[in-house]
């Protein structure tokens, strides 16, 4: 799991990313991130309930993904909030390897996305 410090404490932080956040969106996942004044980099995970009915299902895909991001932690660049909506149940199921290539993709379009904005 991620260390605490790196996670979203209360739902107002996670309101502000997806007010003022911009979007990356893939075919099971999207990548909605924001800039922080906080110098840390905050990362949250959100399964609908649309994508699993049982918390139990939901709760092993956000502990694989929390996974995948606290292995490629120091890639992700600093000082930012991410919010990885997953919207396929298939995310489950998927080995390690396609799970870290689709959330690395996100990623990586999200630095594309904010070099674009700030040029």
């Amino acid at each position: 799991m991620l260390n605490k410090k790196y996670r979203f404490h209360s739902r107002g932080g996670v309101r502000y990313v997806y007010k003022n956040g911009k979007t990356v969106r893939r075919v099971k996942a999207s990548l909605v991130f924001a800039d922080n004044t906080r110098g840390l980099t905050r990362v949250a995970v959100v399964v609908s309930k649309k994508v699993l009915k049982t918390a139990v299902g939901r709760n092993r895909i956000r502990r694989r993904v929390y996974e995948v991001v606290r292995k490629n932690f120091e890639l992700i660049p600093k000082g930012r909030d991410y919010i990885f909506v997953i919207f396929s149940k298939d995310v489950g199921r998927m080995p390690n390897s396609e799970l870290e290539k689709v959330l690395g993709e996100l990623v990586m379009e999200s630095k594309v996305c904010y070099t674009e904005s700030n040029e």
